[in-house]
Parts: structure tokens; sequence; C-alpha cells
């Protein structure tokens, strides 16, 4: 969440992210009506303390003269039960306004392009040329299914609609695919996760999935758990309510989870294959760094993501997520979209972001500089190093030969072994 300071003392900052984001400025009304209530109950009641202390030395004198306190007595008493209901009249204050701030969203960096959706995001960068193909190239259910390596159909009878039945070279595919990025992240200094994927209402609060995206989340009733949309919720939250040393830092993490979304609002929109499921495997990569780093490690991870697409030999392109389409939590978002010829278009493969202390504050996640006083709260960033799914439909779709075969990619040879899927 933002800092409730900067919400009171530069509401103008506010209104303007706010306005880049394309959202109503109800959100940061409430929470200021509520404040504003809050601040002054607070200041009542420390009149009232001030008051109450004021009797007690007085009772105290008369006491020590032996004279009669009993009026005062009964109204200093008068006054400890009134701090006492505004005190409870206060806790609701500061929850309701806590509650309102959790709905306010990140302020964009102001790097970020203005922009009113995705329309307006800014390519930075494409590597790899498309493959001009001497025939027309297939999407990847129709490969999938010339192959018989996923069955939709029979996904849809044990689950229902946007779920996937990965058979044989399929599965082994997916299997291959996420040992090559844990591999590939290792090496680089990450420490392989492998973290619960239910999860508590705190963690999905501590990132910003909760409150305002319950919608999109698969809950469990009894006991209450939370299917994870992402690795990043039980990975960024390891640090849930701890101090690191500044030594500490930074911390890299990767971690392999299946990943679950209601999809809610997608009615109509890629029902058919890989590209949007209710679950599906990624693996991320996360990072807690020092404030003045993130910027520089944001563009770190984005290469880091980058390479596996690369090594995959896949076209791909970064665009740099305008304001009106980065997420709530994030200050900066790069999207990574990798080639589809089947769909003779781009499509995101990798979100990385950078959520400056906007997870950190809800997640109670600092840090202590060597030799100073006080904590810090850290800088958080994550990516998708990659969506696994989507990672086979490029696969699918870039290496198709004419005659029907799929050649897999020189770096993932060893993973799978063998060449081509025919």
């Amino acid at each position: 969440m933002i800092d409730a300071k900067i919400a009171r003392e530069n509401t103008p900052k506010v209104l303007e992210a706010l306005r880049k984001r394309n959202y109503d400025s109800s959100v940061l009304d409430k929470f200021l009506k509520l404040e504003k209530e809050r601040r002054g109950l607070l200041r009542v009641i420390e009149e009232q303390r001030e008051q109450r202390n004021k009797l007690s030395q007085e009772v105290a004198k008369l006491k020590r003269e032996k004279l009669d306190a009993a009026s005062l007595l009964t109204e200093a008493k008068k006054i400890s039960d009134s701090i006492s209901e505004e005190e409870e009249r206060l806790k609701v204050f500061e929850e309701e306004a806590s509650q309102e701030l959790l709905l306010i969203p990140n302020i964009p960096h102001e790097s970020v392009p203005v922009g009113k959706d995705e329309t307006e995001n800014v390519e930075i960068r494409k590597w790899g040329t498309p493959k001009e193909f001497d025939f027309p190239p297939l999407n990847h259910w129709d490969i999938a299914e010339m192959h018989g390596i996923i069955d939709f159909d029979r996904a849809a009878k044990i689950a229902g609609a946007r779920f996937s039945l990965m058979k044989g070279m399929g599965a082994r595919l997916e299997r291959a695919l996420m040992n090559f990025m844990l591999d590939t992240n290792t090496s680089k200094g990450y420490k392989e996760i492998f973290p619960p994927i239910l999860v508590n209402k705190e963690s999905m609060t501590g990132t910003g999935q909760l409150p305002k995206f319950e919608m999109e989340l698969f809950k469990i009733a009894d006991p209450e758990f939370y299917l994870i949309p992402t690795a990043e919720v039980p990975v960024t939250n390891i640090h849930r309510d701890e101090i690191l040393n500044e030594a500490d830092l930074p911390i890299y993490y990767t971690a392999y989870t299946p990943c679950f979304r209601r999809e809610a609002g997608s009615y109509g929109k890629d029902t058919r294959g890989l590209i949007r499921q209710h679950q599906f495997n990624k693996v991320e990569i996360v990072k807690f760094v020092k404030p003045e780093d993130s910027y520089n490690e944001l563009e770190k991870l984005t290469n880091n993501a980058e390479d596996i697409l690369q090594k995959l030999g896949l076209p791909y392109r970064v665009v740099a997520l305008c304001t009106g389409d980065i997420g709530f939590s994030s200050a900066k978002t790069y999207d990574i979209e990798v080639w589809l010829p089947g769909q003779d278009r781009y499509r995101e493969i990798s979100s990385c972001s950078n959520f400056e202390d906007f997870q950190a504050r809800r997640a109670n996640i600092r840090f202590r500089r060597e030799g100073k006083k006080g904590t810090e709260f850290v800088h958080t960033l994550n990516g998708s190093s990659l969506a696994i799914g989507r990672t086979v439909v490029a696969i699918l779709e870039n290496y198709q030969q004419k005659d029907g075969s799929v050649l897999i990619p020189e770096a993932l040879r060893p993973y799978i072994g063998v060449e081509v899927i025919k």
C-alpha cells in the first residue's frame, strides 16, 4: 500500500497518479474522510488524557493535604470512561481507514508512459525475427491434436472449461521446460524455492491480491485458504513481518508452482488452447532489494527472463506498460511478448514488475542499514520466468515443420531426450 503520510500530505500527487491510472478519486476521498475523523478523534482523546492527568495531580495533592478528593475522583472516572469509549471508536476508524488505504493502487514511477490502456504501451526492443513459413502455420491446438499431446475435451470432462490434459510428449515438454527454467535461474544466483500453493488471507493481502481482486481467486471456505494465482504470493511472503539485515540484500528466489485463476471477466477471450487457463504452470523470479537498487534490479530481472527466450530461440519484444495498463501493485512493469505465428501476433509470456515498497509496506518487510538506527521497507520485484504453458504454445507454433512435426529447441533437448515431436 502507499504511505498514508503521502496520501495525507501530498494529496495532489496521489490524485494525479489515480488520474493517470484511470482510477476514480473516490478511493482516495474515502480514505481521507476516515483519516480526518480518526485524527480528530485522536486529538479529543489526547486532550482528555491531559485533562485526566491534571485531575490525577490535583487528587494526589488533596490526599497529601488530607482533604476530600471524592468529587475530583468522580470526574476523573467519567473522563476515563469517556476515553475508553473513544478509544473503541478510534479502533473502528483505524481499521476502516486501513481497509480503504488497501484499495488505493501504487503510484506509477515517473518513467512509466502515460496512456489509457494496452493500446498505448510502448515497445522498448525486439529480439529475433519471426520465421517466414512456406506453408500456412497452424495454431498450437491443431498441432497438439495432430500429435495427441494435449487433450482439451477430456480435461473439460474431468474439470470443466479452461483446463488442459497434457499427454505423452506434451507432459514431457512441460516438465522439461520447468527444469530448464529453474536451472537457468539458479545458475544466475536465484535460490530455488518450492512453496505452499495454498495460502492464508494475510499472504494474499501482503502482495496486493486482496481485498481488491478476490473475485479473481479460487478460495477454500473451511478452513479459509486461497489457491495461489502466482508463486509471487508465497515467495514474497517468506519474509513477511521480518527485519532483514542490509548485508542480506539483495535476495533472489525462483520457484515453480501451479497457478490458479478464475479468469473472471474473460468470457469469450482465448476460449481455445493454452493461453488463458484456470490452472497453469509457471516459474517465477522474486527479488528483495534496497530502494536505491530496485530499478537497476528491474532491468536485470527482465533480462533474466529474456535470456530464457533467447536460449529457446523464440522471437519476442519487450514493452513498457503505460499507466492505464500496469497492475494495481506495480510502480513499473515490462511485459515480454513472444511471437506466435499461429495467431500472427505477439502475446504476453512474462510480466516483470518493480513494486517499490508497496508490497513490503503491506507485508511489513523491512531491513536495517548497518550503523544506522531504525528500519526501512525493502523494495520487492517479481517476474514470470516463464509461463510454461505459453512457452509450450510458442515452441509448437514457432518450431512447426511443413510435415507437421515440431522441432525441439537445442537448449531443451538434453531435458526432453528427443530432437523432434513427430
